[in-house]
């Protein structure tokens, strides 16, 4: 399973997101064709309702803790309840450009 996948795998069964969307963003940095190294998440579950952003992260972070020691490099994470999705009109931010090397 490609870590992708894995990362999809183990935050549908554990949050239950209504939105979910895992972007492999390893081709924007100074890593081999066909990285899987650099991630964004956009999550919206109901799990995050009265949880902070910390406590929100820290959560994904237990999650994906085989992962992010093996393997992930970064994980851009974007964690919304219903309420705040709806008032971002389902758009996340942008990731910033790589500044960590060329290219």
């Amino acid at each position: 399973m490609s870590m992708q996948a894995e990362i999809e795998a183990r935050l549908s069964a554990e949050l239950n997101p209504s939105y979910m969307r895992v972007i492999n963003e390893s081709n924007n940095h100074n890593v081999p064709p066909g990285s899987e190294s650099h991630f964004k998440l956009v999550l919206v579950s109901d799990k995050f309702d009265g949880k902070n952003l910390l406590a929100r992260h820290r959560l994904i972070n237990s999650i994906l803790e085989n992962e992010l020691q093996n393997g992930i490099h970064a994980l851009a994470m974007h964690t919304y309840t219903e309420p705040e999705w709806s008032d971002m009109q389902g758009d996340a931010p942008e990731s910033p450009p790589c500044h960590g090397g060329s290219k």
